[in-house]
């Protein structure tokens, strides 16, 4: 006897099933889709029978009609898998699905008022509009930190422009002072 819940399948022989058992198998199934279908086609006929109307002579088959009408009721009771052949329930919380025409789905979208927007949406889209307000803002130079940043900017220039302009100097004396000594070194070999 194993110890524990479980048995250990290690080591046991192998049962296969052969393959004459699993046509059987699927033509038993088979035999009762079809048994199923011919009952299903015989129980539609024979309410169309049933919905004929009756003569004026007929109270008998007038009988005949409610009787079958409550074991047509009972059958689509039978039908029904498991409990809820059993219990009538009715959930609150299950949500029909009708079919909607597109017509009257294109009137309420178009009739709709937008839908509410919940206090963290409300601030984030807040927050992105004063965002773009304030880089409206920060590019036409009306801001503080702006105004800052374009006084840097013209002190750089201005600072950029001297220093080029010194550069530009130097290199002048820089030309002019070799062509003083070359001209002082001509006039010194030419003496």
């Amino acid at each position: 006897m194993p110890r524990g819940k479980w048995t250990n399948h290690k080591g046991r022989s192998r049962r296969f099933t052969n393959p004459e058992e699993l046509e059987e198998q699927r033509k038993r199934e088979e035999q009762e889709r079809r048994w199923k279908k011919n009952n299903r086609g015989d129980d539609e006929s024979s309410s169309e029978e049933e919905e004929k109307p009756a003569t004026k002579g007929d109270k008998s088959n007038s009988e005949d009609e409610s009787e079958s009408e409550s074991e047509s009721e009972e059958e689509s009771d039978d039908n029904k898998k498991g409990v809820a052949g059993l219990i009538q329930i009715e959930n609150p919380n299950r949500r029909q699905l009708k079919a909607k025409k597109l017509a009257t789905l294109n009137e309420t979208l178009d009739t709709a008022e937008p839908a509410q927007l919940s206090r963290r949406e409300r601030e984030e889209i807040e927050r992105q509009r004063k965002k773009l307000h304030y880089q409206k803002l920060q590019a036409e130079g009306k801001t503080d930190e702006a105004r800052a940043d374009l006084a840097r900017l013209a002190i750089i220039k201005q600072q950029r422009a001297e220093a080029a302009k010194k550069r530009e100097d130097e290199k002048k004396e820089k030309e002019m002072a070799k062509i003083q000594k070359s001209a002082e070194t001509q006039k010194a070999l030419g003496k």
